[in-house]
């Protein structure tokens, strides 16, 4: 069970700005709170969240984000509004650290637990980035020993051709002959 639940937040980890990150309305429907709660706890600790814990996106991230969710057709929530309804508030992103910093702010038997598993996709994921890493650079190493071997039949094969080839002039035969 807890294994379905960390590959499920797994899923809610997004890249941004070259890092690992969580949305805080993500965070706070795990964490049980609304994101106005979340925001609050973090805005009154504001000193835990330096910008490497915690960042404000931008109006072109939440639309990038919105249209990489209506292509997924997941997060319906987040991608469509009510009509006429417009996002006040730019949304807050958590790294890995900042997700850590969360359960120590909002401090409750739920905030741990939750962090736990949080970290534990954290974890997953990166334990799966780094094989795919790995698996990378082999198939990168596997094609350059191919490459290198198909020149190598490729003369071969050029050679045998050339040995093939049936003499176009008549030779004149040296050496002994009997009569």
């Amino acid at each position: 069970m807890p294994n379905t639940i960390v590959e499920a937040i797994a899923t809610r980890i997004l890249e941004l700005r070259s890092e690992k990150v969580m949305l805080d309305r993500d965070l706070a429907k795990l964490y049980g709170v609304t994101v106005k709660v979340l925001n609050q706890a973090v805005k009154r600790n504001i000193k835990r969240f330096p910008d490497d814990f915690m960042f404000q996106l931008s109006w072109e991230e939440l639309e990038a984000l919105r249209s990489h969710f209506a292509t997924l057709n997941s997060r319906s929530q987040f991608v469509t509004l009510k009509q006429g309804q417009n996002i006040k508030y730019l949304p807050y992103v958590f790294t890995e650290q900042g997700v850590a910093m969360l359960s120590s702010v909002l401090n409750s038997e739920r905030a741990i637990q939750v962090n736990i598993l949080i970290m534990r996709a954290f974890v997953r994921l990166r334990k799966t980035l780094l094989i795919h890493k790995e698996l990378f650079f082999k198939l990168n190493e596997l094609e350059k020993r191919i490459g290198r071997h198909d020149e190598d039949i490729r003369d071969i094969f050029e050679a045998l051709r050339q040995l093939m080839q049936l003499p176009t002039e008549h030779r004149k035969i040296t050496g002994f002959t009997s009569k």
